[in-house]
């Protein structure tokens, strides 16, 4: 597929697949576009001519052409970069520096912490032995990033001190640089504690899942009892402490709350202008979302994307990461083509100092890697995540999305399909959804600023 076009919020909408240009076109081009092929001015002709006049349709025809002239419709297939028949360059590192929680989500991925295995915490050797790994495998890249996760990392700060003292003495010896990130559930996020994440730049992800009905259903603590007024206090506060800037504030929703947009719009109200807001992934449990629910979902969105354009004119706007879209400059090629780079370029780090592809894989031992000491050392794991782009996937390779979503999420597809090729298809669904309303959000914007 090289065209994709939608009707959006009054907007009709056209998008060159290959290129990313969108073109906001009236109704009578978007007709066109249903026969229009580049090549076929005469069929185009006749199909409409008791519809408009030849010279209407000629004068639309032009225009096309010179889309097409332009680079701008019907442009070619992205041809895969060199590069991805070359080793690859680590580019980042997720440390687990906590197998272990404070808190016991009932959508856990990671088992509450422990990942099927026991829980434990990171030690500061293991965690200079993976700066190592991602220093000596970043070849000349200078920029790279690190991740403390969890569990919850924030139950190991020393280790986080530790590391992040190594990371910046390396930075000066090497010429790396390094952005950190830090991703918790905000239970332990004290005034020390924030004042020390802020003096040393590192960015959070912080988790919330809006109202407090919703979050404390999902996310009590190990004795049953609701967690949300006490990270509520502490996101809220860590987040004023930085001016609101670096860091996003992460939520998860479930079948149990369908209508997610209140849940967005509850932390928007509370002052919180970085939201993101993701779909629970799960199989067989009450909470899962399945096709059934996908139009109340689309719906809901739509809903969204409403009010957020409402509150962006309104001088009141707040970003929703979904709804974040550069028309003009997206991401490269390699990222386009190959998303996140789990397995190849990105890496999670467990407290013994296991790699794995990213953090969702952790635990799934037919995916184990190698380890810090000894680097990877199934050789042939991370080349099949490299090679699994979305030119090579079946579903991807004709769907318009692709170049937007890079082929979905590999733990995704292979929790649901054991296979990485064949991609999760209600988080497909989704993120289409998701990118309908990114589209028409960020062309109603241009065009209202005159861009």
């Amino acid at each position: 597929m090289n065209i994709y076009k939608f009707y959006s919020n009054g907007l009709y909408i056209v998008l060159d697949v290959n290129s990313g240009a969108i073109h906001i076109v009236d109704k009578m081009v978007y007709h066109v576009m249903d026969i229009f092929d580049g090549s076929n001015d005469e069929v185009v002709l006749s199909t409409f001519a008791n519809q408009y006049t030849e010279a209407e349709l000629r004068e639309v025809l032009s225009e096309l052409h010179q889309l097409i002239d332009d680079k701008k419709l019907f442009t070619p297939m992205l041809e895969v970069p060199l590069t991805f028949s070359q080793k690859p360059l680590v580019k980042s590192v997720c440390l687990h520096v906590a197998h272990d929680c404070n808190l016991r989500c009932g959508y856990c991925f990671a088992g509450t912490g422990d990942f099927g295995h026991s829980r434990g915490l990171m030690t500061k050797e293991v965690a200079e032995q993976a700066i190592e790994f991602i220093i000596q495998n970043s070849g000349p890249r200078i920029n790279s990033e690190i991740d403390f996760f969890g569990g919850e990392p924030l139950m190991n700060m020393d280790t986080v001190r530790h590391a992040v003292s190594y990371v910046r003495r390396r930075e000066t010896e090497t010429g790396k640089k390094f952005k950190l990130t830090l991703t918790t559930n905000g239970v332990l996020l004290n005034d020390e504690m924030t004042a020390y994440l802020n003096e040393n730049n590192i960015s959070l992800v912080l988790s919330l899942d809006g109202r407090r009905q919703v979050h404390d259903n999902m996310r009590p603590f190990a004795n049953g009892r609701g967690s949300y007024d006490m990270v509520r206090e502490n996101v809220t506060k860590a987040i004023a402490s930085r001016n609101d800037q670096n860091y996003y504030l992460r939520g998860t929703f479930t079948a149990k709350n369908l209508d997610f947009a209140a849940d967005v719009l509850d932390m928007a109200d509370q002052g919180c202008t970085q939201l993101s807001v993701e779909p629970v992934v799960s199989k067989d449990s009450q909470y899962a979302l399945t096709e059934e629910h996908l139009p109340a979902l689309f719906a809901e969105y739509d809903k969204l994307a409403q009010v957020y354009l409402e509150r962006k004119r309104n001088g009141k706007g707040f970003d929703f990461f979904h709804f974040n879209l550069d028309l003009n400059n997206g991401p490269c090629v390699a990222k386009r083509l190959s998303g996140c780079g789990a397995g190849h370029e990105y890496f999670a780090v467990t407290p013994e100092g296991d790699l794995y592809p990213c953090h969702q894989f952790v635990g799934r031992e037919e995916f184990l890697l190698g380890n810090v000491v000894d680097g990877v050392k199934n050789t042939e794991l991370p080349n099949q995540f490299r090679q699994t782009h979305v030119l090579n996937k079946d579903e991807c390779r004709d769907c318009w999305a692709r170049y937007y979503c890079g082929g979905g999420c590999h733990a995704n597809a292979d929790l649901f399909n054991s296979n990485i090729n064949e991609p999760y298809k209600i988080g497909c669904q989704l993120q289409k959804k998701r990118l309908e309303c990114a589209i028409m959000i960020q062309a109603i914007l241009m065009l209202e600023s005159g861009k």
